[in-house]
């Protein structure tokens, strides 16, 4: 019977021998002088993420984005506005909201820090058809679920 991949089995064995050097090559990916003093985690990655490719947001917008509480948003956003890395401003359709974005000044660092990323998924993304691109996305959302799952015992 002819196959045209992996079995299951044989599919685990080649993502588990993959992801640890995904995750450390990834981790290898120099944090830029500008940046350096910032003690940036991943979560601000994935936030800087967002405004860099998406433009200003809303704490709310953001918190959505990222699957985390407004709060949590809210004491980042204040961190990296503190430090300068992000800027807020009063919606002009609504100044009870916060509009938040990248500040001028690091804006072209980040911009370079995320850029390398970005392309490695643009080269690996490019040959599939849109269907395919959408089974890469959820088959990492599915991991990405499943291992949460089981870290917090909820398997």
């Amino acid at each position: 019977m002819p196959t045209d991949g992996p079995t299951v089995d044989q599919g685990v064995r080649e993502m588990m021998l993959l992801m640890p050097r995904l995750v450390g090559r990834a981790k290898r990916i120099p944090v830029p002088e500008q940046l350096r003093d910032f003690a940036l985690t991943p979560r601000h990655l994935s936030l800087l993420a967002f405004l860099l490719l998406d433009g200003p947001a809303t704490v709310k917008a953001l918190a959505g984005k990222l699957e985390i509480a407004s709060t949590t948003v809210s004491l980042m956003v204040g961190d990296l506005n503190r430090k300068g890395i992000l800027t807020r401003a009063e919606d002009e359709q609504d100044r009870r909201r916060t509009i938040v974005g990248i500040a001028d000044t690091h804006r072209e660092a980040i911009e370079g820090w995320l850029a390398g990323g970005a392309e490695a998924w643009r080269v690996a993304l490019a040959p599939l058809a849109p269907a395919e691109r959408q089974l890469v996305i959820d088959t990492l959302l599915t991991y990405e679920r499943e291992t949460l799952k089981r870290v917090q015992g909820l398997d």
